[in-house]
């Protein structure tokens, strides 16, 4: 199994023998297509740029995600990956490239078994309610990076659908039946597509013509992509102050600050500390950086 998210061409890898069963998927007229995983650092990584890519066009696309199975399970050996515990310098070394925040120490304690899990319980959130499916990646992400929380488990998957508003009862149901299907269909779109790694964005554009982004690329990357296939598509203004940034999403990290407004890390970090002290937001800190949550 591959687990290795290299730095260079910004992705995790794919594992190469994947089994999945054939569904149809219907593609909107304009949409971006985004392959991810839930335990992908790159994708990590890349979240200030979507942050920002939202804020600024979400008015003219929109954004499906799709889960690509990154770790089935550890019968797998390549990229220096074998076991668990070969994740966690890995994941220290991703942190520190894309200056977001990981611990890692997850796999030397607690080590998931599969990504298959977290995938299934997001597609069983997308089932229930659009907005909170996004909100629940969020934080299962933020639990297995930042605070080393197995989320291959269902009591650690149903906390993070509690706090995000999920009816945990009917989650449990469709993540034990008709998720697992989305999430085979997810698979072979995966497979279909060409896909090798996270993350990978897939921008398809009304008249059939497609720009495909593979890694976590600068935000100027994403923006000359939708430039390129499509003259009529503009930057939305939002309001750059951290009180408005907290309105949208209840926590950032100071490179997703940083993207967002437009600074440097360190005029972001100092802004959020800022933030802190006015008692807005709490700063949580681990050994490669810290996220902050509204109060």
């Amino acid at each position: 199994m591959s687990t290795t998210c290299d730095t260079l061409s910004g992705a995790c890898a794919l594992p190469t023998s994947i089994e999945i069963q054939d569904t149809s998927i219907t593609v909107p007229t304009i949409t971006i297509d985004y392959f991810t995983d839930p335990i992908c650092s790159s994708c990590w990584g890349f979240e200030p740029q979507l942050r920002r890519l939202k804020m600024e066009y979400g008015h003219d696309i929109a954004i499906r995600y799709f889960m690509g199975g990154l770790l089935p399970d550890w019968s797998y050996n390549s990229g220096g990956i074998s076991k668990p515990s070969d994740v966690y310098g890995h994941w220290r070394e991703v942190a520190a490239y894309y200056e977001m925040p990981i611990d890692g120490s997850v796999w030397l304690n607690d080590p998931l078994h599969s990504s298959y899990p977290p995938s299934i319980a997001f597609k069983a959130a997308q089932m229930q309610d659009q907005h909170r499916a996004m909100l629940f990646l969020r934080r299962i992400r933020e639990m297995v990076f930042i605070e080393n929380k197995n989320i291959a488990q269902w009591p650690v998957l149903a906390a993070a659908a509690q706090e995000v508003g999920l009816d945990t009862a009917q989650l449990h149901v469709a993540f034990s039946g008709e998720a697992r299907s989305a999430f085979e269909s997810d698979l072979l779109l995966t497979r279909k597509s060409g896909v090798r790694g996270f993350p990978t964005l897939i921008i398809r554009f009304p008249e059939g013509r497609n720009e495909v982004i593979y890694g976590s690329k600068p935000y100027v990357s994403i923006e000359k992509a939708l430039m390129t296939g499509s003259a009529e598509i503009k930057a939305h203004s939002y309001d750059k102050s951290l009180s408005h940034l907290f309105t949208i999403y209840p926590t950032w990290t100071a490179k997703e600050v940083s993207i967002a407004l437009g600074v440097s890390f360190d005029q972001a970090e100092v802004q959020l500390q800022e933030f802190a002290k006015l008692g807005l937001v709490k700063e949580t800190k681990i050994v490669t950086g810290s996220i902050w949550r509204k109060v």
